[in-house]
């Protein structure tokens, strides 16, 4: 009488639900420490890259048990879905950032002013961000290209008028400023410098907010550059076009006029 073997059950099937489950706690709890600033940036990316790879080695355990399954009718179907699903589930963000970083430029400082960008408060920054340069001719046709609204707003109006409104934008955002607002009096130009955090991941950038009164009206220019990453996503560019979109409302709502573009 033919014996029939046993099943076996995939140790990799096992691994790769493990693995899954582990990447998928490892992204939510430091995700959670960084938006609650309990993690600093730099660890914060490491450990996002380790989370990475801990869910492709488990979608790759999960392609392993599958073939041993199917060739050998080794069991753990259970363990391997579940491996797989969470592994995906893990990967799914990591996916759609390696999707904007082909659509937008490789860009990280976008200014309204190519030629003379807004000066940025560089006291707080350290070593490991990144460096801070004038744009390459390169960088600013890819953002004249890419980003043709982030150009710099004239307002006919008075100088203190288009500072109020500045003042009033930012204190409605969640940005930290580096200094007091300036003291205008006397004064024509002023800039104002803050952090601002990305939507989703929550990563610094430093703004600056520049506005110039030349005597025929009122530019304000404004620039952000990423602190970390080798490309900003768009980030930098919506920061600054959402603002200055909202700057025309305040303004227009104070004074009911509408900016001299």
């Amino acid at each position: 009488m033919a014996t029939i073997p046993e099943r076996q059950t995939s140790r990799a099937a096992g691994w790769s639900r493990r693995i899954g489950a582990f990447s998928l706690v490892l992204l939510l709890t430091v995700f959670a420490g960084y938006r609650l600033d309990l993690v600093d940036t730099p660890p914060f990316l490491w450990v996002l890259a380790i989370v990475a790879l801990l869910a492709a080695f488990a979608l790759l355990l999960a392609g392993l048990a599958l073939s041993r399954l199917w060739n050998f009718g080794d069991r753990g179907g259970r363990d391997l879905s579940v491996g797989a699903l969470l592994a995906l589930l893990v990967l799914v963000p990591f996916g759609i950032a390696a999707y904007w970083a082909t659509i937008y430029p490789p860009l990280r400082d976008i200014s309204t002013d190519l030629e003379d960008p807004p000066a940025l408060d560089t006291s707080d920054r350290t070593s490991g961000m990144n460096a801070l340069s004038p744009p390459t001719p390169g960088e600013q046709s890819l953002q004249a290209d890419a980003y043709p609204l982030v150009t710099g707003h004239s307002y006919n109006l008075p100088f203190e008028t288009v500072v109020d409104a500045v003042e009033t934008v930012l204190d409605r955002r969640d940005w930290q400023l580096t200094a007091p607002y300036p003291d205008i009096n006397g004064q024509s130009e002023a800039t104002i410098n803050a952090v601002a955090r990305g939507v989703v991941l929550g990563l610094p950038a430093d703004v600056a907010i520049r506005i110039t009164d030349n005597g025929d009206s009122v530019i304000v220019d404004m620039r952000s550059a990423s602190r970390y990453g080798r490309y900003d996503l768009g980030d930098n560019a919506a920061r600054i076009t959402e603002f200055l979109a909202e700057l025309d409302q305040e303004v227009a709502g104070q004074v009911g006029a509408a900016p001299a573009e």
